[in-house]
């Protein structure tokens, strides 16, 4: 039976936003919804009238309105979504312009707010920053890029390259000088941002190094912008001809707006069509190039505020915080706040320094009411015996949110029993591809451990057993089979589409498969993420999701950290279990008998795995993702080519020529 956690009172659920849209959609479509699955149920069975509700809720300012909103709901790729709408991704999240926060910005070295923007100061700087930029020739269709830490220049320097119809990338400065690289190269930015250096862990990282590498490699030839950040070097010298400081760019490109003082006036936003490119975000690479997934400034804008007004229950009075960096998609999906006019908060460094509550005194200092995170900082404040209640006053909080990797059963539990106990915890999980959710919170409903609380509105969102049939109760493929705005428009550089269908079209035709394993709840409607489907084990015929085997592995005392992929073996699959073990303790016999008998009572004989090896170290993508495919190639022999998209790159040696992996 299914362990209900948490759930909203009558009066919290007629609150929210959700109950609001849904008491909209019977007054203006003669329907008679009254729980989140019939709304989510009409919603995927009339998907225009759906998106055209949204569209209408959130407010999406259009300089000409749309003439329909799809052609074809079962098109996909290519279906055409708002056709005549045009609009401006940037002004719908600068729609205010007044004294209420828009970003507070913290840093690990100090406790007070480095830096407060207001909406008005919010959109002046953008404003000046918008006009160097077009006085340095950048134009509709021309790529900004941010090689930056997550701090306000970031979020500035998008909102003005996406006001003049450019398109923006981003990647953190943590990345190494190839894996930016094999991003950057490949769309040839015109102008490239950076910070000078960055905080991280008590200590300050050079970035001007990497750039001068960077630049090198850019055949485009961008022109360079540094922010000063840290207090070390910003020395310019060695850096390309050209390079300006932040300042120093306005002042050569847009002179008479250089002085702060002077009202730089109206943006001029471009309005271009609802298709027109805004993000080109990027897969992880970890086992080949990067795919460079290019986004509509119309889909992403539509589909997350979606998110962040329903599905989050986002309001102006809000604080929002996500623990993120700029490369990862819940920094673009943050930032989306900004239209509903909430407060971001942004935190650049390390969130356990100088201790596990650097965070949490954050979130009291700023009032912050919903607090954004991923699963594996979940569990590694449960396993240094963080109890944050005590550490911080977070009566203001009202929701976390949990994404990255599944959140385990216990992660649940300790965020209800260390955290809070009155307040919505949202799992939520979707990808990069769609810069958005699949599944997430519902607001109005109630919290189970180990359940997405929701598969999201909009998306026609199912588990695909081998047959291709929708299944409840059963695990099976991630997909979604009508069509959805923030689909991509397309992969850079793939002329012909066929890099774009194959990643996501190649098993179920005119399906978006999605390449999650999952799991629907028909009593609850919740949703289980048990890993990547093509990191699925399949020992003896039978598909195993990896983070079944986590959730039960992981709860022992023993065990830090682990890792599970299927070795090739006498013409079958085993399942290896590498784990990494907490101080003092080693893999004895005994251990590994608890591992297995854990396992077995918790999941089934099929999950126990064949070999359990003891490992010093877990790969992970700077994101925080278990690098589970790349282990696996490197225990059958093959190349692992790109490794810079890694947050550990040298752990991926331990694993190589294991002489246990030979032995029956």
């Amino acid at each position: 039976m299914p362990v209900m956690l948490w759930q909203p009172s009558e009066e919290q659920a007629r609150r929210t936003q959700m109950f609001d849209f849904m008491q909209r959609v019977n007054a203006r479509h003669g329907t008679s919804l009254v729980t989140y699955e019939d709304l989510r149920l009409w919603s995927v069975n009339h998907i225009a009238d759906f998106w055209g509700e949204v569209w209408h809720y959130v407010g999406i300012r259009a300089g000409t309105p749309y003439e329909k909103v799809i052609d074809d709901v079962k098109k996909m790729p290519g279906a055409m979504w708002f056709p005549g709408a045009r609009l401006n991704f940037a002004e719908n999240l600068l729609r205010y312009r007044d004294d209420h926060p828009a970003i507070i910005f913290c840093n690990e070295t100090s406790d007070a707010p480095r830096k407060i923007y207001t909406y008005e100061e919010l959109y002046r700087e953008v404003a000046r920053v918008a006009r160097a930029l077009r006085g340095c020739g950048v134009t509709a269709g021309d790529r900004g890029v941010g090689f930056l830490p997550h701090m306000p220049a970031a979020v500035i320097a998008m909102l003005a390259a996406t006001s003049i119809g450019a398109i923006w990338s981003s990647c953190s400065p943590d990345f190494g000088v190839k894996g930016v690289l094999d991003r950057f190269a490949r769309i040839e930015p015109k102008v490239l941002f950076t910070a000078n250096g960055y905080p991280y862990g008590g200590k300050q990282f050079d970035s001007l190094g990497k750039v001068r590498e960077i630049f090198s490699g850019l055949t485009s030839h961008p022109q360079v912008v540094v922010i000063p950040y840290t207090e070390s070097n910003l020395d310019l010298s060695g850096l390309p001809e050209g390079t300006l400081t932040w300042d120093g760019f306005i002042e050569k490109h847009a002179p008479e707006v250089a002085d702060r003082s002077v009202d730089p006036g109206e943006i001029e936003f471009a309005q271009l069509p609802f298709g027109h490119p805004v993000y080109i975000m990027y897969s992880s690479g970890t086992t080949g190039l990067p795919k460079c997934m290019v986004q509509s400034a119309g889909g992403v804008l539509i589909n997350q505020l979606k998110e962040q007004v329903l599905h989050v229950d986002l309001r102006r009075e809000d604080r929002e915080f996500y623990f993120t960096t700029t490369g990862w998609m819940m920094w673009n999906w943050l930032v989306s706040g900004l239209g509903v006019g909430a407060t971001l908060i942004l935190y650049d460094g390390s969130p356990f320094h100088p201790d596990g509550g650097t965070l949490w005194r954050m979130a009291e200092r700023t009032g912050m009411t919903i607090f954004g995170t991923s699963a594996k900082y979940i569990a590694a404040l449960e396993q240094h015996g963080i109890v944050p209640k005590k550490i911080a006053n977070l009566s203001a909080l009202r929701a976390v949110l949990s994404t990255g990797s599944p959140l385990a059963d216990e992660g649940f539990e300790y965020v209800y029993r260390e955290v809070k106990a009155d307040l919505c915890l949202s799992s939520i999980s979707g990808g990069t591809d769609l810069n958005g959710c699949f599944a997430a919170g519902n607001p109005m409903g109630p919290v189970y451990k180990g359940q997405l609380q929701c598969r999201c509105l909009g998306l026609d969102v199912h588990a695909f057993n081998d047959m291709g049939q929708p299944v409840l109760g059963e695990k099976g493929e991630l997909v979604c089979t009508s069509a959805f705005p923030s689909m991509p428009i397309c992969f850079w550089n793939d002329e012909d589409g066929s890099v774009y269908r194959d990643a996501y079209f190649d098993v179920y035709p005119g399906i978006w498969r999605h390449g999650d394993y999952i799991e629907v709840h028909p009593v609850t409607g919740g949703v289980t993420i048990y890993g990547r489907s093509d990191a699925t084990l399949n020992p003896g015929g039978i598909r195993i999701g990896t983070a079944e085997i986590y959730r039960q592995v992981e709860t022992l005392d023993e065990v830090v950290d682990s890792l599970v992929v299927g070795q090739k073996w006498d013409d079958d699959e085993r399942v290896i279990l590498f784990v990494k073990l907490a101080r003092g303790h080693r893999l004895t016999d005994d251990l590994k008998d608890t591992i297995r008998k854990t396992i077995r009572r918790n999941c089934s004989p099929r999950h126990v795995p064949a070999k359990i090896i003891e490992i010093a170290d877990i790969p992970y993508t700077i994101n925080m993702k278990k690098v589970e495919i790349a282990v696996k190639k490197i225990i059958h022999g093959e190349e692992v080519r790109n490794q810079d998209a890694l947050a550990n790159p040298q752990s991926l040696d331990l694993y190589r020529n294991l002489p246990a992996l030979q032995e029956s």
